[in-house]
């Protein structure tokens, strides 16, 4: 049994020596310890923005994108490394980005990031580039030197835009976060965070779709569906293109349309159809402006004349921005006609109410149907019948 111990003894000291170039017996493994080596600078770095601190963000590397960054008053960010591929003395970091911005977001935004990095003396490792991951979309300052103004209501970042401009857009959240708490409530965060980048491209960059799909799109508001607790505040990113195109009321309006849905988000689930949805963002941007159907459903107007009144309220499907213009105006349209039939015909308090019951289910079959009988007392075909002849009626 002794001579066994011995033997059993010389292999496990055997096999110590032989992995000793890549760990210690009960130790770390190199991978381990460059892993480390490599999170350790990510959360230098990650300090060095919270306390803007350019000269310590340059010990840790590349110090360029640090002027992109610094205007943005981050209440948090760091970075979790993910993955580490290493070859020689350079390595590629996955890492996953987490970030607040001070005052608006009450959870971090996540953003898929990867780092290139160089191995330094003494096992440090230094960073050379730090860009958005595969198909993770670009943060702003990935564009360029980020500028803030701050509103009332509201901070706006933006690329490439001179002041003027962006208080431009502080003044348009200035009057639409009190225009859309006087229609939907108070119960929501009533600040919104604004992104206004250089150009179309540099939205879908934002946005990590093709600019084409956005052409003509003034604003949208990004942000997680469903009231989690989750999500961070809304995002509202504007197209500069479109956005100088319209007239003063054409940008209150949309920027109202947006800052409805920041509201409405705790309340907007799978289960509210896009026509809700983005109907009621129509109308509380339309609220109080005197603007006539006839004015603002050209589109769904001319359809009606020329006798081709919609079937059924319009499906999500309809409300793709690649397809084509004239029938995703008619969709919002649509929208908009439902909502404001629901308000003239059963009151503001009840439209708010169905718009609540809806998004109180969780699945899309039945919500609807539901909520017209809960809340407004009638069917699906009988509201249905109702719209249509509304149509008729107001854009005949």
């Amino acid at each position: 049994m002794a001579g066994r111990r011995r033997a059993s003894g010389s292999v496990a000291v055997a096999l110590c020596l032989l992995l000793a170039s890549l760990t210690a017996c009960g130790g770390r493994s190199a991978a381990d310890t460059a892993r480390a080596q490599v999170q350790d600078v990510l959360d230098r770095r990650a300090r060095a923005v919270l306390h803007h601190d350019e000269r310590a963000y340059a010990a840790t590397g590349d110090r360029a994108s640090y002027a992109d960054l610094r205007a943005v008053p981050f209440a948090d960010w760091s970075y979790r490394l993910t993955g580490l591929r290493r070859r020689g003395g350079t390595a590629t970091a996955d890492a996953e980005l987490r970030y607040r911005v001070t005052g608006y977001d009450r959870a971090p935004v996540v953003a898929g990031r990867t780092l290139t990095l160089s191995a330094g003396p003494g096992g440090t490792w230094h960073v050379n580039s730090d860009r958005p991951a595969t198909k993770a979309v670009q943060q702003l300052w990935d564009q360029g030197a980020v500028s803030v103004v701050r509103g009332r209501r509201g901070i706006v970042l933006g690329v490439g835009q001179s002041g003027r401009a962006l208080h431009g857009y502080a003044d348009l959240a200035d009057r639409a976060v009190p225009a859309v708490s006087d229609a939907w409530g108070t119960d929501w965060s009533r600040q919104v965070v604004v992104l206004v980048p250089r150009s179309l491209e540099g939205m879908a960059g934002l946005l990590g779709s093709p600019a084409s799909g956005y052409r003509g799109i003034a604003a949208v508001t990004t942000g997680e569906a469903g009231g989690s607790g989750r999500a961070p505040a809304d995002r509202i990113i504007v197209n500069p293109d479109a956005y100088g195109m319209l007239g003063p009321l054409g940008r209150q309006v949309v920027f109202t349309h947006e800052t409805t849905h920041v509201a409405t988000r705790a309340r907007t689930n799978p289960a509210t159809p896009l026509w809700l949805s983005e109907g009621y963002a129509d109308w509380v941007g339309y609220r109080g402006t005197g603007r006539t159907p006839v004015q603002a459903a050209p589109e769904l107007r001319q359809a009606v004349a020329e006798g081709r009144v919609p079937a059924a309220l319009p499906a999500d499907r309809a409300f793709g921005f690649a397809g084509n213009a004239t029938r995703l105006a008619e969709a919002y349209e649509s929208g908009w006609m439902a909502c404001r039939m629901i308000a003239g015909q059963w009151g503001e308090d009840r439209l708010r109410a169905f718009y609540q019951a809806v998004g109180g289910h969780h699945r899309r079959p039945g919500a609807v149907e539901d909520a017209l009988h809960r809340v407004l007392g009638t069917t699906l075909a009988d509201f249905t019948a109702r719209w249509r002849a509304y149509l008729r009626e107001r854009l005949g």
